[in-house]
């Protein structure tokens, strides 16, 4: 099993280029983005476990802005506590994903459903600027792609006028964040999303309920399939170029 001494050695470590007059508002920040970054690209592997002291003797910072970084990630879901081992990056539960996936095909379908029944119809002209486009158009950076994406499922949401169905989307877009990022590490997905989304937007804008409805229906469920298979095929990969201790 890797351990963090071996994330250590196999990464850069964050260069001590504050300043003694930094404020520990930002340097909390540039911890936590930096161990989420680090999460995120499988340089710290689901299961990994690690002290106060080892991160802040890692990111070259006191205990306190890293203790603050960590409790909110914490907060978010990617790492947990406890009192007896310390710290572990939090193990992915794919069950739990899928439950997550489930809800938010229920809450998407409902304000689909909600938009095409709405009058006056509801405004998506940024979402059509963004997602109408034509190919050579297309934006190509996965982390870019990603972002908008998340964007287009909560404006979807957020049309709807209803504020509370929007504030619970947003808390699943949240939770699902860490795993619907790898949908857009490889360019074919990119891709397809760019098509279905402008399918989808297109059948509101025709107001067939239960076509758009089918169509974001399958949407999701495809990205959650692929997220799967492109997670667990990381996950390998990461584990492979550990070396063994």
């Amino acid at each position: 099993m890797q351990t963090f001494r071996d994330v250590d050695r196999d990464m850069k470590l964050i260069k001590n280029d504050k300043t003694p007059s930094e404020p520990r508002q930002n340097l909390t920040e540039r911890i936590y983005q930096q161990i989420k970054q680090d999460i995120f690209n499988f340089r710290l592997l689901p299961g990994d476990r690690f002290s106060e002291n080892e991160m802040a003797e890692r990111m070259t910072a006191s205990r306190t802005p890293v203790r603050e970084a960590l409790t909110r990630l914490q907060r978010e879901g990617f790492v947990e506590v406890s009192f007896r081992s310390g710290w572990q990056v939090k193990p992915f539960d794919f069950r739990q994903f899928e439950q997550l996936y489930d809800v938010r095909i229920v809450l998407e379908m409902a304000a689909v459903k909600r938009l095409c029944e709405m009058e006056p119809a509801p405004n998506l002209e940024d979402l059509k600027r963004i997602w109408l486009v034509a190919p050579e158009d297309r934006l190509e950076d996965g982390p870019t792609v990603c972002a908008l994406d998340e964007r287009f499922h909560e404006q979807l949401v957020e049309a709807t006028g209803n504020l509370e169905m929007a504030r619970i989307h947003h808390d699943l877009t949240e939770r699902l964040r860490i795993v619907r990022r790898i949908d857009f590490t490889k360019r074919f997905r990119i891709e397809a999303t760019y098509e279905e989304h402008a399918k989808i937007l297109r059948t509101i804008i025709e107001r067939r309920s239960e076509d758009v409805q089918l169509l974001l229906k399958t949407h999701i469920e495809a990205s959650k399939s692929e997220v799967r298979r492109i997670t667990l095929h990381m996950l390998y990969e990461a584990q492979e170029q550990t070396p063994d201790v």
